[in-house]
């Protein structure tokens, strides 16, 4: 029988690329989902795809769509505002499932469900995409280099809207609300978003660019999956002036205001018009930098590995479809929930990325001590 895919969210510009993927590299029949009564421009067209008309509110509905379902992959942010009920749903009816997102007090709702999980044998996996998502199987390919992996530097770049819409604009303003806990030196401190500005140099068409502190999932979530004693995540924008605005929305405007949904209404639609402009010379691509520092064979030890694709949607949605792939095959079954670096192997990775077309620069730097 046709395997059958739920995507949640689907109309989405980050939907519509795991939809595009899916089409692109299983047989499965997609349904996707969205409040608008009709399919968006961004959908492909095909006899494997359908439309369902769906608000998550609609418990009842939700669950049959659910129970229809061999994999639900979770696309309706932004994830502040959501919580683990279509995980628990998913459990219930023992399908498996998936979600994009990047925000850390969803991501620690859903992984509090790992016991369900395994129990119900399903298995979960979070922060799928490019980053988080990509970016943390970048780190465990760099950990895996290592005999004591000791500091993970993760950094991303994004240029102009990367090709992405109003939720994801939504999502980078929540992140600067508050200071937030990072893995230091061993112990938990907390940072101020956007701070700490630093240059970095990645492989054309970027060259050097800028990142600051911004909190993901991975910020908790790598510290747990390796013994390592600092976790870097930093984010930057492309061109350079975001940067500039974003540190004075982070450090100079009033948080009430920020926090105020219609402040983060201004904001979004406001950055969405200028990079609606921007992007015309930005292009809408991404970059991934990854460094991870320890000791191999007793000796100092780096490695670098870098990523760069020109839509940053299309490239969440090919990080998602992979895993996507993987499960609906049979290759990854791991019950519970877990962080992506938790759940594919360095090899599945490796394979999925060749399959893709997606080309992951690295290298290893050991000093010798003679």
């Amino acid at each position: 029988m046709t395997q059958k895919v739920l995507i949640l969210g689907g109309q989405g510009r980050i939907g519509s690329s795991v939809a595009r993927d899916l089409m692109r590299h299983t047989q499965t029949h997609i349904t996707i989902t969205g409040r608008s009564p009709r399919l968006s421009a961004n959908e492909p067209m095909s006899d494997r795809l359908s439309f369902l008309q769906l608000d998550l509110a609609d418990t009842a509905q939700l669950q049959n769509a659910i129970a229809a379902s061999d994999l639900v992959i979770h696309c309706a942010g932004p994830f502040h505002y959501r919580d683990e009920s279509v995980l628990r749903y998913c459990i219930q009816h023992q399908v498996n499932y998936l979600d994009v997102s990047d925000q850390v007090g969803f991501t620690r709702k859903v992984l509090s469900c790992r016991t369900d999980a395994q129990t119900g044998g399903v298995t979960a996996i979070v922060n799928t995409g490019i980053f988080p998502g990509i970016s943390n199987s970048m780190v465990r390919l760099g950990v895996e280099q290592m005999d004591e992996p000791e500091e993970i530097h993760l950094s991303y770049v994004v240029s102009g809207s990367g090709g992405a819409g109003l939720t994801v604009l939504r999502t980078t303003f929540l992140g600067l609300l508050r200071p937030f806990p990072a893995w230091v030196d061993g112990s938990w401190q907390m940072i101020k978003p956007y701070s700490d500005r630093q240059p970095l140099e990645l492989p054309e068409p970027y060259g050097k660019v800028h990142v600051y502190w911004y909190e993901m999932p991975e910020t908790f979530t790598l510290p747990e999956a390796f013994p390592v004693k600092t976790v870097i995540t930093k984010f930057g924008s492309i061109p350079d002036f975001y940067n500039h605005l974003t540190w004075i929305a982070a450090h100079i405007f009033p948080k009430a205001w920020i926090s105020h949904p219609n402040g983060i209404e201004f904001l979004s639609h406001v950055s969405y018009r200028m990079t609606q402009v921007s992007d015309r010379f930005s292009g809408i691509g991404v970059g991934i930098y990854c460094q991870v520092n320890g000791y191999t064979a007793g000796q100092p030890a780096q490695h670098h590995s870098t990523l760069v694709h020109k839509n940053t949607a299309i490239a969440a949605g090919q990080g998602t479809g992979s895993i996507a792939q993987l499960l609906l095959s049979g290759q990854l079954q791991k019950p519970g929930v877990w962080a992506v670096e938790e759940a594919l192997s360095t090899e599945l990775f490796e394979q999925a990325m060749q399959s893709r077309g997606l080309q992951i620069q690295q290298k290893v730097l050991v000093q010798s001590s003679e």
